[in-house]
């Protein structure tokens, strides 16, 4: 028989539609948001879904209503706060706390999506309020099998007799946006049980379009510190699950069968040399790791005094750090979900082409099952021509190119839970012709390149290649023959040409990272050591006044030497003199971030913030300053006149920023701080 790996939890056997006709997946409803919002505005009333009604319906059949408080009842979020918000713009207020539906898995990748703002604003759509416009409408992106889908909702939501939300709340109790992105996924899927089971892989493509990497950490590739960087620092959502257990809360700490958010990673100088440390969140908020490197471990005592404030939270949050080797250990799959799958590939091209294809099984025609089930009738299956082009312009000719491939089922049940998962993979075959379909015949003669097919009764399978450009042959099957489903087929390849019959090509951009600063910074560190690429502040100064700015053309932005060092000063944690190219990139996010605002509150395009155009900037980044503080910063940073350059700006908020971190790490109850001499 064909080896195939099961999931975790072993799901009973599909049950047989019983009738001939094909059950085609079942789409989303689709409402206009627009519409509808204008509508009740013009009626002035407030919007109630017929299509997910405030009703036990929503909630499910199953074991998730013996859990539901005696009085259950659905409150709009202004008969539960008095000032209710939608969304926090600062990033430390998107603290979510899980419910009675035990979906840490989705919580887990919401909880990622929150460090890549943009992401989060396409899931979560930034122009919605409890005040302006408001008509208890609100609706949400999700990508779903293939197409972004728009998910329209009502702001009911369940509540025990108290007013507290039965399911996701925030930890500020008057922000819900949480409770409702959660309350349209529900709806997406059938039912809020719908959500009990699930992978946070599932959830991570659903809120990005993204490709999944699953690492066995058991058999972690030897460069794991390399994959989580790039992970960490570029356009990746990470998340991952601890190994089941009869216990459900462990001695040390880690809940058994659980998924957690990664929400970092660091190394530090310790006496006895360098550690990896990997940061994580429980998605309850509580229950934290207990070992080394955990708020209370003594191993924090042997890092210097700035690193240890910055990095350690004495706080139960359910936010910890533990060191990569303890992580290999607890843990057992880490997910990365990539936008751009460059993660594994060293290549350094500029683009990924991206093609998607749907397709189905259906009995007695295309459902052939797998070889190493049923050989007679594999050739049925679906075939999907695919070629691999060499790409000119490759600064190094590898040989080889990186293909992923990525196969995901689509339901037909309405319920995501109701239907269970068959178990899919695919074979991939070389090929000299590129016209004509494969003959039963072939198979018998010639063996797959993946020798090796991975089933998994999982919603998706992505495999990542090495390919020779040429012709070859894609055969996506179910393990099992006569089995029927839709499925869909996602092709990405790296620094050369896919063509994917019949099928119209996309470019996939890494639009946060444009890779014109990533060559130019590559070289720049190339330039100052191979074995060692740290960069001091003149060398630091000369990366700033080298970047091309862009929307930056009225005026030449430059950085002294003074800020530079200022700048290296807040962001050496390890007191080195230098920064890493971790640190920099830390850096360089934020620079990003700092010039946005700056541009939008320049209204006179002067390349200078008056007084009030500071406090407006300020409070756009969701930073909470006094007057009195903004205007002491302003004599600090501002030139005679009290106005401020980019410059003064990015140097102004970096200490703000680092400051604000430092407090939150070392204060018990949010009021005040105790510093030892040395802190």
């Amino acid at each position: 028989a064909m080896p195939f790996l099961p999931c975790l939890k072993k799901k009973k056997s599909p049950v047989p539609l019983g009738r001939n006709i094909f059950q085609k997946h079942t789409p989303p409803i689709q409402q206009n948001y627009q519409a509808l919002l204008e509508m009740c505005l013009k009626n002035k009333c407030l919007f109630t879904d017929d299509n997910f009604p405030a009703h036990i319906s929503s909630i499910g059949t199953g074991a998730l209503l013996k859990k539901l408080p005696r009085n259950l009842q659905w409150k709009r979020p202004h008969a539960l706060h008095r000032s209710p918000v939608f969304y926090a713009a600062n990033r430390k207020q998107l603290d979510l706390c899980q419910g009675l539906v035990e979906n840490c898995w989705f919580l887990a990748a919401l909880e990622a999506l929150t460090f890549h703002q943009d992401i989060l604003a396409a899931v979560v759509p930034q122009n919605q309020s409890f005040e302006r416009k408001y008509a208890g409408i609100f609706h949400f992106r999700f990508w779903h099998f293939g197409e972004w889908v728009d998910v329209v909702v009502d702001d009911r939501l369940p509540v025990n007799e108290v007013g507290e939300l039965v399911f996701v709340s925030s930890v500020y109790k008057n922000v819900f946006w949480g409770a409702l992105l959660e309350k349209a996924y529900a709806k997406l899927y059938g039912s809020y049980e719908d959500l009990q089971i699930g992978q946070v892989s599932e959830a991570l493509v659903d809120f990005t379009g993204g490709v999944n990497i699953r690492i066995k950490l058991a058999a972690a590739p030897p460069d794991l510190w390399d994959i989580l960087t790039r992970a960490t620092y570029s356009r990746s959502l990470m998340g991952c699950q601890t190994h089941l257990g009869a216990t459900k809360v462990l001695k040390n700490g880690l809940v058994a069968g659980h998924a957690y958010t990664v929400t970092g990673i660091r190394k530090v100088t310790c006496q006895y040399g360098p550690e990896n440390l990997v940061r994580l969140r429980n998605p309850w908020g509580k229950i934290e790791w207990k070992g080394d490197w955990s708020d209370s471990s003594y191993k924090w005592e042997l890092l210097s005094p700035k690193e240890k404030i910055l990095l350690r939270k004495k706080k139960e949050d359910g936010e910890f750090w533990m060191s990569l080797r303890d992580f290999k250990i607890h843990f057992v799959d880490l997910m990365i979900c990539k936008l751009t799958p460059d993660l594994m590939s060293q290549e350094d091209g500029k683009k990924w082409m991206y093609s998607l294809k749907s397709g189905r099984w259906v009995k007695g025609s295309t459902a052939g099952g797998s070889l190493g089930f049923c050989n007679d009738t594999f050739w049925m299956n679906p075939q999907y021509w695919l070629q691999v082009l060499p790409v000119e312009d490759s600064k190094k000719s590898l040989g080889s190119c990186n293909v992923v491939i990525s196969l995901m089922q689509k339901h037909s049940s309405k319920h995501r839970n109701r239907a269970p998962h068959l178990f899919i993979g695919f074979s991939l075959y070389k090929y000299q012709e590129s016209n004509r379909k494969l003959p039963p015949a072939f198979f018998t003669r010639h063996q797959p390149v993946n020798k090796h097919q991975v089933f998994l009764d999982e919603r998706e399978v992505t495999h990542d290649f090495h390919l020779e450009p040429g012709v070859y042959v894609i055969v996506p099957c179910t393990l099992e023959p006569q089995q029927e489903s839709e499925f869909i087929l996602r092709v990405f390849s790296r620094k050369h040409l896919m063509i994917f019959f019949f099928n119209i090509l996309k470019e996939i951009v890494d639009r946060y990272e444009g890779k014109i600063w990533e060559d130019f910074f590559t070289k720049h560190f190339e330039q100052v050591s191979v074995c060692n690429p740290e960069i001091n502040a003149v060398q630091l100064q000369r990366i700033l006044n080298n970047i091309s700015w862009r929307n930056f053309q009225s005026f030449r932005l430059s950085f002294s030497l003074d800020a530079c060092q200022g700048i290296l000063a807040l962001l050496d944690l390890n007191a080195s003199g230098t920064l890493s190219i971790q640190e920099f990139r830390v850096l360089w996010k934020r620079l990003l971030f700092y010039l946005e605002v700056f541009q939008k509150k320049d209204t006179s395009r002067s390349g200078k913030l008056d007084l009030v155009e500071l406090h407006a900037a300020v409070q756009e980044t969701g930073i909470s300053l006094s007057n009195e503080v903004c205007n002491l910063m302003a004599i600090r940073y501002g030139d005679p006149d009290l106005k401020i350059s980019f410059e003064s700006f990015v140097c102004f908020m970096l200490r703000v920023e680092i400051m604000g971190e430092a407090f939150r790490n070392l204060t018990q109850d949010g009021k005040g701080i105790y510093l030892r001499e040395s802190e």
